[in-house]
């Protein structure tokens, strides 16, 4: 039971480091139906996982806990955190707190399905100070960390001087991806999950365990194995090749979410030296230059290209373990652009037409 027990203690330690270090206070994109005004945000993510991490190694060098561990009771720790966020999931859904503004429950089985996948309330802010959505996405950023350095420890007890440096490569890249998640912390209120679903299992469920868990699914599974021989032969140069696909993605997400950014806050400066280029109506402004004018959902060409980089860096094509998360990322990322497209079609009606004219392609430039 230790390992299941695990993400409910981790969840409750890291909101207390949520709570007690200092925070930037912000304000947000998403507005407060009840005032107008848009809502504020205390961040803290990159000294929460400084806290976490440190305080993880620091309990690793006592011998109390091996580094290790979190791999050793993952399958425990997968299932406890699963239980938490149908819990809590459940409780958002079905009795959300009084201060809450909740969507009317659907009617009938199917009802009650989609509002627990999809929620009701939209936000919350816990003890009216503690944004929920960013918590969550704060505390599967966390426990993804503290995961990937567990595995990355599991695998170097093991294999030592033997141990495959590709593994460490998919540690390092899924590190970098935090950490740059944290530190532009801010920019993801101004994501579509921020303004645009609901606390359901989709995305409470999915911050408490799939994120940090799945995510690290990879690294999980190759963890276990020897080096394999395709880096043994390629070396360096199939690490680079791996780290080069998983930049250009990390590239294409992060500076389109952040000349988004730009836009919406600052619309008339440039970015990168790329001048703001828009089709508008009376109501509203789509960027159509920059990263934004290489496709309509540019940012999701990286994030394909950041899964295939983690995929390749092991070197185990074989096996089944690193290619999962592509294999999941991949036609999410389809069916979600599928799903933008309505809700930008349906929200921006003939203004959405003239950006497709100046921006005809998807997601992959040329292709689709």
């Amino acid at each position: 039971m230790d390992g299941f027990v695990a993400p409910i203690i981790i969840c409750v330690g890291l909101l207390g480091l949520h709570v007690v270090l200092p925070a930037r206070r912000v304000t947000g994109y998403v507005t407060d139906p009840a005032t107008g005004h848009p809502y504020t945000y205390r961040l803290n993510g990159l000294l929460v996982l400084a806290a976490a991490v440190g305080g993880g190694l620091a309990v690793g060098a006592t011998g109390w806990l091996s580094w290790g561990w979190l791999h050793a009771h993952a399958w425990m720790g997968a299932a406890g955190a699963t239980a938490l966020g149908a819990a809590v999931t459940a409780w958002l859904v079905f009795a959300p707190p009084r201060r809450a503004v909740a969507r009317p429950r659907f009617s009938g089985v199917r009802g009650w399905i989609q509002d627990f996948y999809l929620g009701r309330v939209e936000n919350f802010a816990f003890a009216g100070r503690i944004d929920t959505k960013m918590y969550l996405y704060v505390f599967g950023a966390v426990l993804l960390a503290l995961n990937v350095c567990s595995y990355a420890a599991y695998h170097a007890d093991r294999y030592g001087s033997a141990a495959n440096p590709g593994v460490y490569l998919h540690a390092a890249l899924l590190g970098w991806f935090l950490v740059d998640y944290l530190i532009f912390e801010r920019v993801h209120l101004y994501t579509y999950d921020i303004f645009a679903e609901r606390l359901g299992a989709k995305i409470v469920w999915g911050c408490l365990a799939f994120y940090p868990y799945f995510y690290a699914v990879g690294l999980w599974g190759t963890a276990r194995l020897p080096q394999s021989s395709l880096v043994q032969s390629a070396g360096p140069w199939w690490l680079a090749m791996s780290a080069a696909v998983f930049g250009a993605g990390w590239v294409l997400a992060r500076g389109a979410n952040l000349q988004k950014y730009r836009f919406k806050r600052f619309p008339e400066r440039s970015f990168l030296g790329i001048e703001p280029r828009a089709v508008s109506d009376d109501r509203s402004s789509l960027l159509c230059s920059g990263f934004w004018g290489v496709s309509r959902h540019v940012n999701y060409l990286g994030e394909i290209l950041i899964s295939l980089g983690l995929a390749l860096a092991p070197g185990h094509l074989t096996s089944a373990w690193p290619w999962l998360y592509a294999a999941f990322m991949i036609p999410f990322m389809l069916i979600r652009e599928r799903a933008d497209e309505r809700r930008c079609a349906a929200k921006y009606g003939a203004l959405w037409d003239r950006y497709c004219e100046r921006v005809p392609n998807r997601i992959i430039p040329r292709l689709y």
